[in-house]
This record gives structure tokens, C-alpha cells and sequence, in this order.
């Protein structure tokens, strides 16, 4: 590879006070490379480019667990905030990110689980197709991949194909055979951007089911699910939703919410449930909006505090302001590919994250060269991710495109 001219110059901005921001930063954040550094705990030197795998820790998550430890460490003194009010409190923050309301939220522990609650509901005709992504995260597969085999329905792996978008890919392959469409928002290796709003609008036409796993953008590209209006969507929490591992988020469309089944039967979901002296008095009918696909547990008293204080950070922030700051800094990679014959115009990717194909490059020399300029990465097949944050600037890219060059 040649060596590409000129690095991005990082903006000169006095460190903010942790855990604040005004308005005039948030307005201003997109012309800021690196201004909330501070709030994370990233070790000074360390280039971390990996959002995508898990987000660094803010500060904050970290002083909401310590201090549930302490809670949690007297159980005679838990409530009902532990028992139901956090929860109702992340519903609605998670609401404002997904754009919807609190009541469409279901907490759960997994992109996988919330998938698997969307297929227990949403099952096409026996014949009809599932559409899937090439090179899909093998949990948005798996699911679709058994309930072809279970209910005889054909699985279709949609690949971009050559001078085409993928979105344009997936709408050549909606037809009225179309049962299913299970896609993300953008390509969880290469950050190749999905239209959902025209991939909806072709769903409804045929009558398919839509269901999203938006893992890799809720939090960092704006979405207006009620919009959009998949059937079901889900979000892990520890990506970029910034919170801890095994609590995530699933939006349920107003129609299953009446007639759906949730995946399991917890004794939480249903009405009257805090009400524990009467909990013997057993009911069939469930609490309201989406809460009856929470998952058991849902309360997660040593997580929920986590999550809370992940997504108000989220949500003191212009998500669109957010991509477009990212994005500065993924540009300088688009001109390095663009300069090395590497870059697809039908393959954009979104601000957030993209990829950059290794070609003939030694992947173990590169891999030392890495570790020693402590720039961390993620290698998907013939490529590496790069997928950083707010907490990164100029240097970070720089590092890494440095390494690039053998």
C-alpha cells in the first residue's frame, strides 16, 4: 500500500468536567474530535477503536455499580425502586433513543433473546422466504436459519452484489414470497449502510414481517422506530448504548403487544406483581405495553443502575450531533481507502464504523505493530473494524493508519 498524504489535524479543546455537559457543547460536538475523553476511563496512550466489540467504561457506569454493591449488600433495605422503579426509569430513557414510547420498550438479556421472542410470534406462512444478510452476526442467523428448517420456510442470504447498494440488493430480493426480512442497520464488519425506512416501506408492501437487530448503531445513528415500524427490534446495552454486559433493549410494535406470546412466563410481567402479598393470586393478565416479553429477572438490581446511567449520558447528547463528530474521524479513513483503490462507493458506511480490507498484508506482523502502538481493533475476516467514539481523536486514526503501512 502507498502511503497516503496528510492526517487529520485534532482540534485543540480544554478537557470538560466529567460526567457534565452544557448545551452549547452539545451543540458544538461535532466539531470537536475529542472533548469527552474525560468521561471514560481510558487509560492515557491507549488507542481504543473498538466500540463496535464493547465500549469503554464511562465513569459514571462505574460509580452507579460501585455504589449498587453497597445496596445490594443489604437486601432488608431494597424497594421498590430496585424491585420496579429503575426499570420504568430505563424504559424511558431507552424510549427516547429508539423514539418511541416507554410502554413499546421490553427489557431483556440479549440481542438473542429478543430475537427469539420475535420468531416465537412472528412466523410466515409454510413456503415463504426469510430474508437474511451475507456474512450476518450468527445470532441474527441462527434463529432464522432453525425456524426455516422447523416451519419449511427458505432462508435467502442476501450478498451486495456488484454496482449495487445492499440496500438495493435486499429490495431485488422482496417479492410476494417474502415472509420475513431480519436485517440490521448497517453490516455488523464493514458498517455498510441499510435503508431501513425503503426495506420497511417494501416489508409492508408484500406483507412480511420486519425485524431489526440494531446492535451495532441504537445509541450513535439516529432512528425513528415509530417510523420505521419493524415488528420487533433489539439492541444488546453494552455496545454503543455504553451500559454493562447482559441487559439490552427490544422494541415491540403496538399489534404484538396485545396478541404476542413473550418468551417466558415471569412472575414480574404480570399485573399486580408488586404486590407481593399477593402474589398466590394468580392472574392472566399481564402488565402494560411491552412489559409482558421482559425477560425473568428484568429488575437486574446490579446492572439496571449501570444502564441508567449509560443512556442518560446518551441522551445528554445530539445523537446526530455524536455521528457526525465520528465521522470525522472515519472520513480520513474513506480518503486512505479511496487513495489505495480500496473504497466501493455502493458499499458507504455509516459515521460510526467501517472497515478497511488487509489485502496482501502480513496479518501477524501487523497484529505486533498494533500492540505496540497499544491501537486495539477488531480483524473480521479479510479486514479489520475500525469503529471509534467521542473518546478518540486524530492521533488515534493516525496511529492506526501508520501501522497500516508496511
Amino acid at each position: 500500500m502507498t502511503k497516503v498524504k496528510g492526517r487529520l489535524i485534532e482540534n485543540k479543546v480544554s478537557p470538560h468536567r466529567r460526567n457534565q455537559t452544557s448545551s452549547h457543547q452539545k451543540s458544538d460536538i461535532c466539531n470537536m474530535y475529542n472533548p469527552y475523553k474525560d468521561l471514560f476511563l481510558l487509560p492515557d496512550g491507549i488507542r481504543y477503536l473498538n466500540c463496535s466489540n464493547m465500549s469503554p467504561m464511562l465513569a459514571s457506569v462505574k460509580a452507579a455499580g460501585l455504589a449498587v454493591l453497597e445496596t445490594r449488600s443489604a437486601p432488608w433495605q431494597l424497594g421498590s425502586a430496585e424491585w420496579f422503579g429503575n426499570a420504568e426509569q430505563l424504559r424511558s430513557l431507552a424510549g427516547k433513543i429508539f423514539q418511541t414510547s416507554h410502554d413499546n420498550i421490553a427489557l431483556v438479556s440479549s440481542a438473542s433473546y429478543g430475537l427469539a421472542a420475535a420468531a416465537k410470534n412472528c412466523i410466515p406462512a409454510p413456503g415463504k422466504e426469510i430474508i437474511v444478510l451475507d456474512q450476518e452476526f450468527p445470532s441474527n442467523y441462527y434463529v432464522w436459519q432453525n425456524m426455516a428448517a422447523q416451519k419449511k420456510l427458505q432462508l435467502v442470504v442476501v450478498k451486495q452484489a456488484a454496482r449495487q447498494t445492499l440496500t438495493e440488493s435486499i429490495l431485488e430480493k422482496i417479492n410476494t414470497g417474502t415472509g420475513m426480512i431480519a436485517i440490521p442497520n448497517c453490516h455488523w464488519t464493514t458498517g455498510t449502510w441499510v435503508d431501513l425506512q425503503q426495506i420497511s416501506d417494501a416489508a409492508k408492501a408484500v406483507g412480511a414481517y420486519l425485524v431489526l437487530d440494531l446492535s451495532q448503531s441504537l445509541g450513535v445513528l439516529p432512528i425513528d422506530i415509530d417510523k420505521i415500524q419493524p415488528d420487533f427490534a433489539v439492541s444488546v446495552g453494552y455496545k454503543w448504548l455504553l451500559g454493562p454486559y447482559g441487559l439490552g433493549y427490544m422494541y415491540v410494535s403496538p399489534k404484538w403487544q396485545e396478541t404476542g406470546e413473550p418468551l417466558e412466563y415471569s412472575w414480574l410481567v404480570k399485573k399486580g406483581s408488586d404486590n407481593f402479598a399477593n402474589l398466590t393470586n394468580y392472574v392472566t393478565a399481564y402488565r402494560e405495553g411491552a412489559r409482558k416479553f421482559d425477560m425473568g429477572e428484568y429488575p437486574q438490581i446490579n446492572l439496571m443502575p449501570m444502564a441508567i446511567a449509560g443512556l442518560r449520558q446518551i441522551n445528554e447528547w445530539d445523537i446526530s450531533a455524536v455521528q457526525a463528530g465520528i465521522k470525522k474521524l472515519t472520513d480520513s479513513i474513506i480518503e486512505y481507502k479511496k487513495g489505495n483503490g480500496l473504497y466501493d462507493e455502493c458499499a458507504a458506511s455509516v459515521g460510526h464504523l467501517t472497515s478497511i480490507p488487509l489485502g496482501d498484508i502480513n496479518t501477524a506482523v501487523l497484529k505486533e505493530k498494533l500492540l505496540a502502538a497499544k491501537v486495539f481493533i477488531s480483524f473480521r475476516g479479510s479486514a479489520v473494524r475500525v469503529s471509534p467514539h467521542l473518546y478518540n481523536n486524530a492521533d488515534d486514526i493516525n496511529a492506526l493508519l501508520s501501522c497500516l503501512e508496511m
